[in-house]
């Protein structure tokens, strides 16, 4: 879920914060698809809130505050690897069946290596 969307331009045209837990680590969560109710990719979860820098500066522990770098930055990347853009599909617009989206979003995940 889309919990808060930064209203500081540049950080509004990068990330969206988001409300879901994430584990931190290379092949984790972080670094998967974030996809909306009809199987979109909306953008990719790239960070978790340092919970103790949080702690210190707030005195509180935060819950479940992460971020994903939106898709639109991501997407002309993705169209310029020929093996990358032939897969890629048009936005969904149809509602859908939870299963079928965990299921289009599933087939739809590809790794891209970058030298």
């Amino acid at each position: 879920m889309v919990s808060w969307i930064p209203y500081l331009l540049s950080a509004c045209l990068r990330n969206f914060q988001i409300s879901v837990p994430v584990q931190p680590g290379k092949w984790q969560d972080e670094h998967r698809p974030l996809v909306d109710e009809r199987g979109n990719v909306i953008g990719i979860v790239s960070a978790k809130l340092d919970a103790g820098a949080a702690l210190a500066a707030s005195g509180s522990l935060p819950e479940n505050v992460n971020y994903a770098v939106k898709s639109s930055l991501l997407l002309s990347f993705l169209e310029s690897v020929p093996a990358v853009s032939a897969k890629l599909k048009e936005p969904n617009t149809a509602d859908e069946k939870f299963s079928d989206v965990v299921k289009s979003a599933q087939d739809a995940a590809v790794l891209v290596l970058v030298n």
